[in-house]
């Protein structure tokens, strides 16, 4: 009988982190602040503005006409089942790759949520640099964006240093 492998899905308590702490501040904005008004955090950079998105990243697809929540829902859980499954197959002591796919993972599921309980997902974080504004974004678009370029630089640097070590180059 093969030895048991200890896989990453533990990694999946940090994707309910994720979760729990992006609907948690959701809450907060959705009881404590006003709609499409700025509240400066740090004057001249950061405000908290309660926006709405129904489309994806950047407002893509917001005027779509309803369709596009069920499209990006399956899409998120689709990529989040991906995840899980290359979790399962993930040794849990590698987490260059464990610690993104749980944050896309848990970034994925709290726009989700969003998107059946409200219709639209709520974004509330607004950063800013004199009259040039970033669209305002949430904990969940956080999670998402950094699970990616984790995703993206780790396995960079993991190919490399495989490439290395095949190769008995240094780098």
């Amino acid at each position: 009988m093969a030895a048991v492998k200890p896989n990453a899905l533990s990694w999946l308590a940090l994707s309910a982190l994720v979760i729990v702490l992006d609907q948690l501040s959701k809450w907060w904005v959705l009881t404590s602040l006003p709609e499409f008004q700025q509240i400066p955090v740090i004057d001249g950079f950061w405000n908290w503005y309660r926006t709405y998105n129904t489309g994806a990243a950047f407002s893509f697809l917001a005027d779509a006409g309803g369709w596009q929540k069920f499209v990006f829902a399956a899409l998120a859980v689709g990529i989040s089942t991906l995840l899980a499954f290359w979790l399962s197959r993930t040794p849990r002591r590698d987490w260059r790759s464990a610690l993104p796919f749980a944050l896309v993972i848990g970034g994925a599921i709290g726009n989700v949520i969003d998107r059946f309980m409200h219709g639209h997902v709520v974004d509330f974080i607004q950063w800013h640099w004199r009259d040039h504004y970033w669209p305002a974004f949430n904990i969940a678009d956080s999670a998402i964006v950094a699970g990616a370029v984790g995703i993206a630089l780790f396995g960079l640097f993991d190919g490399r240093r495989k490439q290395h070590a095949v190769t008995g180059k240094g780098g």
